[in-house]
């Protein structure tokens, strides 16, 4: 990362990301802290690529994000947690039942390296994204750690995520980029 997210900014970019998805849950108001009157400090204005994740127990129940953003990271981070509440396609909209119980992840990006070799890829510090045909996909660092994958298999999925076969990311005209990830959740960790 090109700037230093504390602890501080950490929760208030957590209660940012509750209290967009809250405002927009059908029925009264969740009782959700209130952190958008916060003052922003330099770090949270600056444009930085973020996934929003969701998630119930050990479930994911949505995850939405943007490998660049013209936003600073607050703005994207509130953006991307409504879109992950209520625009990811593989789950319906968040209930407010469900809202009680998920647990909000931040992923703050750095900024795409072009990866020249895929072996240099680093399970568990690198995430990917993957151009090629047409096609994309990306994958956040910790996801292969989640999986229990090898660099063998991560790179396989990469390819399947972005809907092509096993081994595109090696061909000559694949463009395959790397980055890291500041991950923190809700609950610590």
């Amino acid at each position: 990362m090109d700037f230093v997210i504390t602890k501080d900014e950490q929760q208030a970019l957590l209660g940012y990301a509750r209290a967009s998805i809250a405002a927009k849950l059908p029925g009264p108001p969740s009782k959700t802290p209130d952190y958008g009157g916060a003052p922003l400090s330099a770090g949270l204005t600056i444009p930085c690529g973020a996934f929003v994740s969701l998630h119930i127990g050990e479930e994911l129940r949505g995850c939405i994000g943007r490998i660049t953003a013209q936003a600073g990271l607050a703005k994207t981070v509130r953006v991307m947690a409504v879109e992950a509440a209520f625009g990811d396609p593989r789950f319906p909209p968040l209930t407010p039942e469900e809202f009680d119980r998920c647990r909000i992840e931040i992923s703050a990006l750095s900024p795409l390296e072009p990866c020249q070799d895929p072996r240099s890829v680093q399970v568990g510090v690198h995430g990917l994204y993957l151009t090629y045909k047409g096609r994309a996909g990306v994958l956040l660092p910790q996801v292969p750690v989640e999986q229990g994958w090898d660099l063998d298999q991560y790179l396989a999925y990469i390819c399947v995520k972005a809907g092509l076969p096993p081994g595109s990311c090696s061909a000559p005209d694949a463009a395959l980029y790397t980055f890291t990830a500041l991950v923190f959740r809700e609950g610590g960790g």
